[in-house]
């Protein structure tokens, strides 16, 4: 995941809609059943998809808390790693 990339995610489902996103997910996810993607392909479809749903949670974070994109990006980061310690 990378935290430029999911501020900027943010971002545009703040000044759009999260419904593009979500869009965006469900066919990148659908693109991922192609037998023929190389495993190169298939890593970098894959941190889109994380890091656009990176990019919902943050923007949930902001919406349901009140907090800031930096505390909520933060916040999503801290969890991230925190699961990856267990």
């Amino acid at each position: 995941m990378r935290l430029p990339v999911i501020k900027h995610i943010s971002n545009f489902i703040e000044e759009n809609d999260e419904d593009f996103v979500h869009e965006t997910l469900e066919t990148l996810e659908n693109l991922t059943e192609l037998s023929s993607l190389k495993d190169e392909e298939l890593d970098v479809i894959g941190e889109l998809i994380s890091n656009m749903y990176g990019a919902i949670e943050v923007h949930k974070m902001m919406r349901e808390e009140g907090i800031s994109q930096k505390d909520a990006a933060k916040k999503f980061m801290d969890r991230v790693l925190g699961s990856i310690d267990k």
